[in-house]
């Protein structure tokens, strides 16, 4: 709303002649600081009756947005695209980004609009001007996307990649990029679907399958190309792994999905380690292997789902180390709270002090693990409150904790117990 509120202002303020040393014009003079609700309509001299009009069509656009009265603001905004005929104006690229803005909002939430209707601002739009045009077929193309319409919107993107408008600045490039990217990501849709109905029959053609691979090549170009820009590719991403592990290519498939996860280049992203493990995983690597994977999605989110599997994996090992690893890990997932009451990873924490107990300095490496925790661990998870939540909605859970409490904090009184909650409920 304030690019409406700014657009609502006049185009100049009136002239104060007023001399500020006088103290009845001061007192004038002085600017309230309370936001106006509604902006007074008035004529200033430089504002012609047409601009008036038009802002009054616009201040009323705004009231019918605010209170949901869609059919009107439909209505106000069949006039106001007329400001993208004003030659005059000096606020033109703002005024075509309200048109864009609030005429798309409008129809998504008209319930009588059509495709029609998107269609028609968005071809307006485009052609007002150039500034935002790879921009909004970009979006008319994820409109039409929405609505299944994968072949209008591949036109789409198809015209906006042969665009050309005097010298190309850095941000066109950027965009153009973008665009050969969306492009590329339709037709590995068309893929998929080829590739779904060439599953399902039971004649295969040649001549489908020939189609088919040529959809393939069209999209691993720019998808494969999109790797050379630092950033997150994560559908782009999926989407060339997935036709490349169709054809079998497994060696371009892995240096893909490394280079993703592991060029310093790339800003840090914890998707790019979880699309690598379960690359791996699919084609059964070894341990060590889905291991160092995981390791490195540990120190960037330490309450994964997929830790649950690291401290299997860290479980099974016989290395003293990976089993202490595996105490630290599940300990770092029940740091959060969105953990505290799965008993899954509570079960796995007991498995792995089972198992750690076998070592003899198993008490100095829970101390040391629990060193930082002992402060505010009990009032996370080992409080009366908790021992009468989890009685009630687990008592498998409960039971689980109970006898983890005088390992993970020996020398504390706790009060998690099906005694305590009896107790407390007969006082």
């Amino acid at each position: 709303m304030d690019d409406i509120t700014s657009e609502l202002m006049p185009l100049q303020e009136l002239d104060n002649d007023s001399d500020p040393s006088d103290n009845n014009s001061t007192r004038e003079g002085k600017k309230s600081k309370l936001p106006l609700v509604n902006p007074i309509c008035f004529e200033t001299p430089k504002e012609t009756g047409f601009h008036q009009g038009m802002r009054i069509c616009l201040e009323q656009i705004r009231e019918a947005l605010l209170h949901r009265r869609w059919q009107d603001a439909a209505e106000y905004m069949a006039c106001y695209p007329q400001m993208l005929e004003d030659t005059c104006n000096r606020k033109q690229q703002q005024c075509k980004e309200l048109i864009w803005g609030i005429a798309t909002e409008i129809l998504h939430h008209h319930p009588n609009s059509k495709m029609e209707d998107y269609n028609n601002i968005y071809e307006r739009i485009k052609h007002s001007g150039v500034k935002y045009y790879l921009l909004i077929c970009l979006e008319h193309s994820f409109h039409l996307l929405l609505h299944g319409q994968i072949e209008d919107a591949k036109r789409q993107l198809s015209a906006a990649e042969s665009w050309r408008y005097g010298k190309v600045s850095a941000a066109q490039y950027q965009r153009t990029k973008l665009i050969h990217a969306y492009r590329s990501l339709l037709d590995y849709i068309i893929w998929c679907d080829k590739k779904h109905r060439h599953s399902n029959t039971d004649d295969s053609d040649p001549g489908d399958s020939q189609d088919m691979h040529n959809y393939f090549r069209q999209a691993s170009v720019n998808l494969k190309e999109i790797l050379k820009n630092p950033g997150v590719w994560d559908p782009f991403i999926l989407s060339y792994v997935e036709m490349v592990e169709y054809y079998e290519d497994h060696a371009e498939a892995l240096k893909v999905l490394n280079d993703y996860a592991y060029d310093q280049a790339f800003p840090p992203n914890p998707n790019a380690h979880v699309y690598l493990y379960q690359y791996l995983k699919r084609h059964d690597a070894s341990e060590r292997k889905l291991i160092k994977v995981l390791k490195i999605l540990h120190t960037l989110v330490p309450s994964h789902e997929l830790m649950l599997e690291y401290s299997s994996l860290l479980l099974g090992s016989e290395k003293k180390g990976d089993i202490q690893k595996a105490l630290e890990v599940v300990l770092d997932m029940l740091d959060f709270v969105c953990w505290r009451s799965n008993l899954d990873v509570w079960k796995r924490l007991k498995d792995i002090v089972n198992k750690l107990q076998l070592q003899e300095d198993w008490k100095e490496v829970v101390s040391e693990r629990m060193a930082a925790r002992k402060d505010w661990w009990p009032a996370l998870h080992f409080t009366r409150v908790h021992a009468r939540e989890d009685y009630q909605d687990n008592l498998q859970l409960m039971e689980v904790k109970a006898s983890l409490t005088s390992i993970l904090c020996p020398d504390q009184m706790l009060k998690y117990s099906a005694g305590d909650v009896i107790d407390g409920e007969s006082t």
